[in-house]
């Protein structure tokens, strides 16, 4: 599919994908996430988003990028002049929803991303884009000082799980102190996607190797680094439809919660173990 010259396909069309539902959402009067600048995203670019993703959406993006705009914004309460490191930015508006006028915003994506992001998203003074793979570590070098927190919006699942622990190890040993907010899926849900998960007839979702149980996220993130202070988790799911109303139960019977997608908040402790 062409937008702007660039072709959008397999793990580059999520951030379509993405945008199309956090979009519908905010259409909504009563909807979980109110976001103008990104329905004036979704109606600049022309796309036939029904057409590959399906005309009905139960509002789980726009549910989890409401989730990661509450941890942000009680972060900035404490570091209204920090650094927000945006892994993954894809076509997310976060920064246009809950900027508070100090902080600064880094947003980190592949080429044909970043293109798109300057075309209809030209950043400000306080913003930052940098065309790079996360797993590209250099992007680490223009990051500043001061307090960081590093988010990570449906990135990690289509990673490796030795990518993942990589990329989760480089940071804490880099940014002492900082906190880090990402999201996860199932290994349920990851073995779906290994053997070809069809999200319209029009549409299969990319592979996604990397998937986790909620219990086994702190555990985990605490065997690959010593130096984590906490880790909270938030399992998410639908804001309409039939799978809203089985939520509760689904969310109050551990072997169905696992199933559920996750967001994690991890804070770092203030000074490296000896």
């Amino acid at each position: 599919m062409q937008i702007a010259g660039i072709d959008l396909t397999d793990i580059h069309e999520t951030a379509l994908w993405n945008l199309y539902t956090r979009a519908k959402e905010s259409q909504r009067p009563e909807g979980v996430l109110q976001d103008s600048q990104c329905i004036r995203l979704f109606e600049a670019i022309d796309y036939d988003y029904e057409g590959r993703f399906g005309k009905k959406q139960n509002g789980l993006h726009a549910e989890k990028s409401r989730i990661f705009d509450t941890v942000v914004k009680a972060w900035l309460t404490e570091h209204p002049h920090g650094t927000v490191v945006e892994l993954g930015a894809g076509l997310e508006t976060q920064f246009q929803r809950i900027d508070n006028g100090t902080v600064s915003w880094v947003s980190v994506d592949l080429d044909e991303l970043i293109e798109i992001r300057e075309k209809f998203l030209p950043p400000i003074d306080r913003q930052h884009y940098i065309a790079a793979d996360v797993c590209d570590l250099s992007w680490m070098d223009e990051v500043g000082s001061g307090p960081t927190l590093i988010t990570a919006q449906g990135v990690l699942m289509f990673l490796h799980e030795e990518q993942v622990r990589h990329l989760i190890v480089a940071i804490i040993d880099r940014f002492t102190g900082a906190e880090l907010v990402f999201d996860t899926i199932s290994p349920v849900m990851s073995r779906k996607s290994m053997s070809g998960y069809y999200l319209t007839a029009n549409c299969r979702l990319p592979i996604m190797p990397w998937g986790i149980t909620r219990n086994d996220i702190a555990p985990t993130l605490r065997q690959w680094h010593t130096n984590i202070s906490s880790v909270e988790v938030q399992s998410f799911g639908a804001v309409h439809g039939p799978l809203k109303v089985l939520k509760p139960l689904a969310f109050s019977i551990p072997a169905l919660r696992d199933i559920a997608p996750v967001v994690a908040h991890v804070k770092t402790a203030t000074t490296a173990p000896r």
